[in-house]
């Protein structure tokens, strides 16, 4: 069964404390979903090199187990109640994508 992965770029943040927020209700939805970060750039102290229209902003790379698993747990009360301290007017490109068998 192919994995599931959360890909999330912030081309830009307007409001850190309330993002802080969103991370704390959105960490423990994605644990509890099946989720495992391997990438948080650059606020945990990885690195970045963007090439063409690349954006060196934060960026979050999640796996599941599979797809299905992303998309349930994208989908489950606890990460919706997340979305809701995300702040207004922030931009977010989201999207779940299935892994290579």
């Amino acid at each position: 069964m192919a994995k599931g992965y959360w890909v999330s770029v912030y081309p830009a943040i307007s409001d850190p404390e309330r993002l802080t927020a969103y991370d704390k209700l959105a960490g423990p939805a994605v644990q509890a979903g099946g989720g495992r970060v391997l990438s948080r750039i650059p606020s945990h102290g990885g690195r970045v090199v963007a090439h063409e229209a690349g954006i060196t902003q934060r960026v979050v790379l999640i796996e599941f187990d599979s797809f299905e698993q992303a998309v349930a747990a994208y989908e489950s009360e606890a990460y919706q109640k997340a979305l809701v301290a995300l702040p207004d007017g922030f931009e977010r490109d989201f999207r779940i994508v299935e892994g290579i068998d």
